[in-house]
């Protein structure tokens, strides 16, 4: 009775490791945390689905590019817009334009963190959103270009709704500036 005891043990530790190792091997996407004066944003990049993408918003996360700017524009409802302003509202210098990956079958759901741009599909730079709830009107459709997502918050949620929550003003020519500013203070990949 022992013996079956110890056999069902073992395999029972052979399952459960097999089953953690898989887990750990398959989880292969960049992961970076950016600390922000209210909380913590731990993101899961999608490399695979937006490798353009992926790659340059970690260009920025490694040379300190989001370091000390805001999220400039919070629509309650919507998104939280960042990366691209100093508390002054100061633009931050951006490298070329990127290529638009918005036909990489992500969607702009609730959680998800894509590039924001102009009117021109690849001029996205520096700049990202969160998404607040589903805004799948800003997917891909047909001919049209859509907001490129390449990953989503794995840990933090509630650090994106509070700022979804917060008083806004007209700064100079911008709408939807928080009253309080909100700073990213660091950005690591894990």
């Amino acid at each position: 009775m022992f013996s079956q005891f110890k056999k069902l043990l073992l395999i029972t530790s052979v399952l459960l490791f097999s089953q953690v190792s898989s887990a750990d091997s398959t989880s292969t996407n960049p992961i970076v945390v950016l600390e922000t004066s209210v909380g913590s944003i731990t993101l899961e990049l999608f490399e695979n689905e937006a490798p353009a993408t992926v790659e340059n918003f970690l260009r920025y996360v490694n040379e300190d590019g989001y370091v000390d700017t805001v999220f400039h524009r919070v629509i309650s409802g919507f998104m939280i817009q960042g990366g691209g302003f100093t508390e002054d509202m100061k633009k931050k210098t951006v490298h070329e334009p990127i290529k638009n990956e918005s036909t990489n079958g992500l969607s702009n759901k609730r959680g998800t963190i894509a590039m924001a741009r102009t009117q021109n599909p690849d001029s996205a730079t520096n700049q990202f959103f969160i998404n607040l709830v589903d805004n799948l009107n800003l997917d891909a459709v047909g001919n049209r270009a859509g907001y490129t997502v390449f990953g989503e918050v794995i840990k933090g949620i509630e650090v994106i709704e509070s700022i979804g929550k917060v008083k806004t003003t007209t700064r100079s020519r911008y709408r939807d500036v928080p009253t309080q500013p909100i700073l990213i203070l660091s950005t690591k990949q894990l």
